[in-house]
């Protein structure tokens, strides 16, 4: 079958690999019919997170069970379904308390050996260990589009809202609009979030944010802290989330949070950072971080998004062949594209 295979940073390819067999009885096998390429995707390509050469890559899918382990009860074969990015043992102490994304036997799809060597999904199909808690049915009616997103990009910003603490009323800022932030700043705004201040220096993204009801705020041609400081009577903002994974933008996502208020770091954070340990302790602030629970909040997300409480299929804008996979790197890459689909 044809799949995306890392080669180098910088470079990808669609190459033949073997089809993935049953191994064990909670194994699932999809075939793939869309597939996302992802900013987590990124960092692999820029070589940020290091895996195997020859490794196929990507971890967002929805497609059909073409074959099914015997112990597998929640789907059957010649179902759509759609898939969360990481794998869970349902059985361990992290597990036991709905903590999947800790679990001790985690698995995540096209990270390499570190995260588990499971392939990835950016491939005709997919195998799925765990298949009962890592697979859900599509609901009747809701495009790839909209469904690729549960289970891991709008699975995230609903994580980072909901585990901050975020009220109904609160002011939050979101740092960083790509299809995470963007997301972010959806489900803050579905949460009863007051007001939302959305910061990039991407002027499309800042747009999109605006017209899901949130206030753009241009990084570099704006003030962000004088714009949260209007938007709160100076004491600055209940919650802030860190949707890029960058030193600069973890120490303004601390400037721009009130005392007692939450920063919600959900970027990935690959290598060391320093951290204004004063301003957390002086102002008290409550520092979250790591990525998403997106199989324990996966549920309550597809339930939004049927409901239209959430639609990402704005943040789409390319549609590619999975032969393309290298020329939609390269765009993604230059920022000349927010959400790419693949169809193999």
């Amino acid at each position: 079958m044809r799949a995306v295979t890392f080669k180098a940073p910088g470079e990808v390819l669609v190459e033949d690999v073997p089809e993935p067999e049953i191994l064990h009885s909670a194994d699932a096998i999809v075939r793939i019919e869309a597939t996302g390429v992802c900013g987590s995707d990124l960092h692999i390509y820029h070589g940020r997170v290091r895996i195997e050469q020859g490794f196929t890559i990507g971890h967002e899918y929805v497609g059909t069970v073409i074959a099914a382990g015997d112990g597998v009860q929640s789907v059957k074969t010649g179902e759509r379904v759609l898939g969360c990015f990481q794998t869970a043992c349902g059985r361990c102490w992290f597990c036991r308390r709905g903590w999947f994304h800790k679990c001790d036997g985690s698995r995540t799809f096209g990270h390499g050996e570190a995260l588990g060597s499971l392939q990835g999904t950016q491939a005709e199909q997919a195998l799925v260990p765990n298949a009962d808690l890592v697979l859900r049915r599509v609901p009747e009616g809701m495009s790839d589009d909209v469904a690729l997103f549960a289970g891991d990009v709008m699975g995230t910003g609903y994580h980072a809202v909901v585990e901050s603490g975020m009220r109904a009323g609160d002011v939050a800022a979101v740092l960083g609009l790509g299809p995470v932030g963007l997301c972010a700043v959806q489900v803050a705004r579905a949460a009863g979030a007051a007001h939302v201040i959305a910061i990039d220096s991407v002027e499309d993204r800042l747009r999109m944010a605006e017209s899901f009801g949130a206030q753009p705020v241009n990084l570099t041609d704006d003030d962000p802290r004088a714009a949260v400081r209007q938007a709160t009577d100076g004491r600055g903002v209940d919650v802030c989330i860190d949707a890029v994974g960058h030193h600069e933008a973890l120490d303004l996502a601390l400037r721009l949070t009130r005392k007692l208020g939450v920063v919600q770091a959900i970027g990935v954070y690959a290598e060391r950072a320093e951290v204004h340990m004063g301003l957390v302790w002086i102002k008290a602030l409550h520092l979250c971080a790591g990525h998403a629970n997106v199989i324990g909040h996966v549920d309550n997300v597809l339930a939004m998004m049927s409901a239209g409480l959430l639609d990402p299929s704005p943040l789409v804008t390319h549609h590619m062949s999975l032969d393309e996979a290298p020329e939609a790197y390269a765009l993604y890459d230059r920022r000349e594209a927010l959400k790419i689909v693949l169809r193999p």
